[in-house]
């Protein structure tokens, strides 16, 4: 199982970010290990001292798929869910600054907690699909799937040219502005369309 990430694909986060507005979708793979269930605690590393979220909408793939045409890759998914792409900022900037590959910030151990549940497709209009973070009970996050700069069948498309998709393979579409830090003791709440998708303590 991969896990695919999105860079920069809305438009105010890239503003937020500082960082250009990119011409073709940007991704990165975190490893399985990334990968827990976000009704579960997370446990603040020690290995750095500014963890932020990124609460993304992800979509499960459920077949095998190379070199898709952006027509078909509807086909290629029935599900949505919800997830925070966790960053380990300051030793992103650090690799950054040292134009080094910055893995570190984005794969370490439980850095992709995602909803246990996901949403049949049928359910949601894809090309509105609202989403948003809480942090202690106050929205930190909203965003919606009309503001991706790149649409779900466009990345799936894209991303098929390069890696070959296969059953269960996860893709985290890019977060909205309003990323920021987490604290030991915060509650983060994640929602699609106001249905809580998951409550994760940080520890």
């Amino acid at each position: 199982m991969k896990l695919i990430c999105i860079g920069r694909n809305y438009f105010k986060h890239a503003i937020e970010m500082n960082e250009e507005v990119p011409e073709k979708p940007i991704f990165f793979m975190k490893p399985e290990t990334s990968l827990f269930n976000a009704e579960n605690p997370f446990f603040y590393p020690d290995f750095s001292k500014k963890i932020e979220f990124e609460c993304e909408l992800v979509i499960k793939i459920d077949r095998v798929g190379k070199n898709i045409k952006e027509k078909f890759a509807h086909k290629y998914y029935s599900e949505i869910g919800l997830g925070i792409d966790f960053t380990a900022r300051d030793l992103q900037t650090k690799c950054k600054k040292n134009s080094h590959p910055w893995e570190i910030s984005k794969s370490f151990d439980n850095s992709a907690p995602i909803s246990k549940e996901f949403i049949n497709k049928e359910k949601l209009n894809l090309d509105n699909i609202s989403f948003q973070l809480n942090k202690n009970g106050k929205t930190v996050q909203k965003g919606n799937s009309s503001e991706m700069i790149f649409k779900i069948d466009s990345l799936i498309s894209y991303i098929s040219k390069f890696i070959t998709l296969k059953k269960g393979d996860l893709i985290f579409t890019g977060t909205p502005e309003g990323v920021g830090p987490i604290k030991i003791g915060d509650q983060l709440t994640g929602l699609i369309e106001n249905k809580v998708m998951f409550n994760l303590k940080i520890k």
